[in-house]
């Protein structure tokens, strides 16, 4: 299993090269997940483009350390994972609260960013009454008390209906993650506002959100399309909330078309 240590924190990750002179796709994943929910599309890509997982502070196998308390805590693993694998430039791929982590890593270090894919994310998700009121639950009894209700926004009805046992575990998933991590990135996406930071993102990206989203809907991800100059909104079908584990072909195919648009050698003007 590999792990690094970035300032005090230990990161379960996996890195994975190809050939080519592609830059690496690095994969962000959402609140209460590991990086297992990337295996169908990063097995998609095998060998077509060097990808990079990892579990973010607090979620899967990494530490939660001296806890989460804002994006940038997140931000600051994941600048220090970049420079651990010594990349000069990358194309962020983050899912819902990893959108919010593309986007502020981008604000901080644009030089590094070739391309932006946020899918099922915006520049602002919730509101403080809705994290809150989340927090308040799970704190008193625990992420069980909330897991059927995410699983209806993480996935469709025929989803519910016909992928029973992987709808079993991708809730497995979510209800044993360590509280400590759910709860600080919780507070940690209800703090953050990055609405004026997208409207100067000045690479190439991709927004892309399922059709059946219920935590990030396709207006919400289309207004954050509208902030990012020139970004390119889709919508894939028969998804909910994590696409990747859903629809992963036509997640696949949608990454191909995004990457193959882009100019080789694409200058960062950020």
């Amino acid at each position: 299993m590999p792990f690094v240590t970035i300032d005090g924190i230990t990161l379960h990750h996996l890195h994975v090269e190809a050939n080519g002179a592609a830059h690496p796709i690095v994969f962000i994943n959402s609140l209460g997940t590991d990086f297992r929910i990337w295996d169908e599309v990063v097995t998609r890509l095998s060998g077509e483009v060097p990808r990079l997982v990892y579990d973010k502070r607090g979620h899967g196998l990494s530490d939660i350390g001296g806890g989460v308390r804002s994006i940038d805590d997140h931000v600051d693993d994941l600048s220090g994972l970049l420079d651990h694998f010594g990349f000069d430039r990358v194309v962020l791929f983050g899912l819902s609260v990893g959108g919010m982590i593309a986007q502020r890593l981008y604000a901080r270090r644009p030089e590094i960013v070739q391309a932006l894919i946020l899918s099922d994310t915006a520049h602002k998700i919730g509101t403080a009454e809705s994290w809150n009121s989340r927090i308040s639950i799970v704190e008193r009894d625990g992420i069980e008390a909330i897991a059927d209700g995410v699983m209806k926004v993480w996935f469709t009805p025929d989803f519910h209906a016909a992928r029973a046992a992987e709808l079993a575990g991708c809730r497995n998933m979510l209800v044993r993650q360590a509280l400590p991590g759910y709860v600080g990135t919780c507070m940690a996406v209800r703090d953050a506002d990055l609405t004026d930071s997208a409207r100067r993102i000045a690479v190439p990206t991709l927004c892309a959100v399922g059709d059946q989203d219920g935590s990030t809907p396709p207006d919400l991800v289309r207004s954050l399309a509208d902030l990012i100059p020139g970004a390119r909104f889709e919508i894939i079908r028969g998804a909910g909330h994590i696409p990747c584990i859903e629809q992963p072909e036509a997640l696949t195919a949608l990454i191909r078309d995004f990457i193959a648009s882009l100019p080789s050698g694409a200058e960062n003007h950020g």
